[in-house]
């Protein structure tokens, strides 16, 4: 999930492809399912500067979802945020690759996590292919795990990422466009299914897939993490309006997880008051 300015929200979905629009009260499918070849949609970001919508889109017919095509691999999509009109389409490079999420820098550069890669990409404005921007062993997923996810630029203009199981939090330093050192941080407590990562007041927001979402603040090699909220059903990503962050309520165990076949209920998108 992602926003612009205006409160206007924007939502992929897992299973049925495509992202809806919501404003002023109203859903309109603004990519449609399957659109430009795209599958099941991870994350999407809304880059006001350029009028683009990023979108990751995957096969991911081996967990059991078929999507919206028979489109195959891993693709950064990018479409119109206005009209949602395709703009372009640019493979992740590892055969394994996993599109997961997106953040863009003060340049217009785009970055994207890759969770069954240690790999972050980047995309200059104008550019026709994903360069590696970042990679090193820590990024790589564990064995029956899951890699890097969420991705934020902090305060401080350095990237951050989070890897989802098992949860860790990472800082890659940037310098002048470049990637350096990558450094796990150290959790003022262990964390959970880490998820979404937002850049919010000099610190970040965090989702955790057990149903919170956090506070981060960064000192040094240290993080620490204050809950907001707790009790959100499975909750996947969330998106600055204002003072309230929306926290999308994905509920994958019923998608690909262990109660799917059941009845997940509606699925909601939930407002949080922020803390000043």
């Amino acid at each position: 999930m992602t926003s612009t300015s205006d409160g206007t929200l924007y939502v992929g979905s897992f299973n049925h492809g495509g992202v809806t629009k919501i404003s002023g009260g109203k859903a309109e499918q603004l990519v449609k399912p399957g659109a430009a070849d795209s599958r099941s949609t991870l994350g999407v970001l809304a880059d006001e500067k350029s009028g683009t919508l990023y979108v990751c889109s995957n096969d991911i017919s081996a967990m059991g979802v078929a999507g919206p095509s028979d489109a195959k691999g891993a693709w950064l999509k990018t479409f119109d945020l206005k009209s949602g009109a395709p703009k372009g389409s640019f493979a992740l490079s590892d055969p394994k690759s996993f599109c997961n999420d997106i953040v863009v820098g003060a340049d217009g550069t785009a970055y994207v996590s890759d969770s069954f890669a240690p790999f972050v990409y980047s995309l200059k404005p104008g550019g026709t292919a994903l360069a590696t921007f970042a990679t090193d062993p820590q990024l790589a997923p564990a064995k029956d795990g899951v890699g890097l996810d969420g991705i934020a630029i902090g305060a401080d203009g350095n990237l951050y990422v989070t890897t989802f199981i098992p949860a860790k939090l990472f800082k890659i330093e940037m310098k002048d466009g470049k990637a350096g050192a990558v450094t796990e941080l150290k959790p003022s407590r262990p964390l959970d299914h880490a998820d979404a990562l937002r850049a919010h007041g000099g610190g970040f927001l965090l989702i955790e897939g057990n149903g919170k979402l956090d506070k981060v603040t960064v000192k040094g090699s240290e993080a620490t993490i204050d809950t907001i909220k707790d009790g959100l059903a499975e909750p996947v990503s969330v998106t600055l309006v204002g003072d309230v962050g929306w926290v999308a309520e994905g509920k994958l165990s019923y998608v690909i997880g262990d109660n799917k076949g059941k009845d997940p209920g509606p699925f909601k998108l939930t407002p949080v008051a922020l803390p000043k």
